[in-house]
């Protein structure tokens, strides 16, 4: 009887675990939206407490650093502005007016005339598979006549494009005041995470949260000097081969390398529509251009600057992405690598090491002794 009630209740413990695992998870998956802009807002406290820490490092009391490292932010941002925002507004500007919808005119008419498959033989291969890409007047005429039709319902659309402007507006000023009161009193919702756990493994706690922080902090300084070495080589290979907005490109390059993959198809798409009216002649050095600059991105810079504090397989990487992106959307994609390195230091830090016991030979578990944070922050 005895062993009867045994089993029983731990049916019953096991079932209690199950049903309150599960309202967590439902918990967490109707307010993702919200997590994942606090993980935005995390990584830009991140990013911001780095010239705070130099400063705090220096003697300076942690309220004047957090006031320097703002107005300094905004100073240098305000300053590229005026100097380099006219120029590339002009540039993106005849971008999107001129430059790109004649390039995907050339590239069809090229294709339909058949001169795309005379310059680049594989083409032909595949050209019985899209003979559905020719486009005739007929087609044309539906397109117009269902453009006319949309432009008629512009006024029923409008609550929708408002509602979605307002969406925007709304994470902008949560992911604003989020940072600044993280960046306000870091310690005390530290804190508040670590008195979450119990008494004996809050001491683990703090050392993993530390081990987080630094692999973010990492992260993003590699990131945002790959975004800039993206920037400025693409613009300066692509300035060699003759395209006028070559700056504007550049900058959407740039941009778009903070999505690993599928930023260089991003940034390959306008460069090709630009190359096709201004160099038709420089598409094959233009594709090199844009896929080289990303592999000595991913392969050479990232490495060296990232060293060996993120090993993240390229593999998990592109499933982490595709993933994030069919649950969480875009900002899913955009977040998955500091989403995937989160979730690869807790397996180590929690399962691997805590619950396992397994340590290499040549590594201990990480102590609080090993903080390597400021006072303060």
């Amino acid at each position: 009887m005895s062993l009867k009630s045994a089993s029983i209740g731990e049916t019953t413990r096991w079932l209690l675990i199950i049903i309150v695992i599960s309202v967590v998870l439902f918990f967490l998956w109707q307010v993702r939206t919200i997590l994942l802009l606090a993980l935005l807002a995390v990584i830009l406290v991140v990013g911001f407490t780095i010239p705070i820490r130099l400063l705090v490092r220096r003697g300076v009391p942690r309220t004047p650093s957090i006031i320097i490292s703002l107005t300094g932010t905004l100073v240098v941002l305000g300053m590229l502005v005026l100097v380099a925002l006219p120029t590339l507004l002009d540039q993106f500007a005849t971008l999107t007016t001129v430059t790109i919808p004649s390039g995907v005119n050339r590239i069809v008419e090229s294709w339909n005339s058949g001169e795309i498959q005379r310059q680049y033989p594989f083409f032909r291969d595949i050209q019985p598979y899209l003979e559905n890409l020719r486009i005739d007047p007929t087609a044309i005429n539906e397109i117009a006549r269902q453009i006319t039709t949309l432009v008629g319902q512009v006024g029923e659309s409008v609550g929708p494009f408002v509602s979605g402007v307002a969406n925007v507006l709304l994470s902008v000023i949560i992911i604003v005041f989020l940072t600044l009161y993280f960046l306000a009193e870091p310690d005390t919702y530290l804190e508040g995470m670590i008195k979450l756990s119990p008494l004996w493994y809050r001491h683990r706690v703090r050392a993993i949260l530390i081990r987080l922080e630094l692999m973010l902090r990492r992260w993003l300084q590699a990131t945002l000097l790959s975004m800039v070495f993206v920037g400025v080589a693409t613009w300066i290979g692509l300035l060699i081969v003759g395209l006028e907005q070559a700056a504007a490109l550049g900058v959407l390059a740039g941009l778009f390398s903070f999505i690993p993959n599928f930023g260089p198809i991003l940034a390959l798409v306008p460069s090709i529509a630009v190359g096709m009216v201004q160099a038709p002649q420089n598409i094959g050095w233009i594709i090199l251009i844009i896929y080289g600059t990303s592999f000595l991105q991913s392969q050479v810079v990232s490495p060296i600057l990232v060293a060996e504090s993120l090993k993240l397989p390229p593999v998990l990487v592109l499933l982490g992405q595709i993933i994030a992106g069919v649950f969480l959307g875009f900002l899913g994609i955009m977040l998955a690598v500091p989403i995937i390195a989160i979730f690869v230091v807790l397996v180590q830090e929690v399962y691997i090491h805590d619950i396992l016991g397994d340590y290499p030979v040549d590594e201990q578990p990480v102590t609080v002794q090993e903080n390597l944070l400021p006072d303060g922050i």
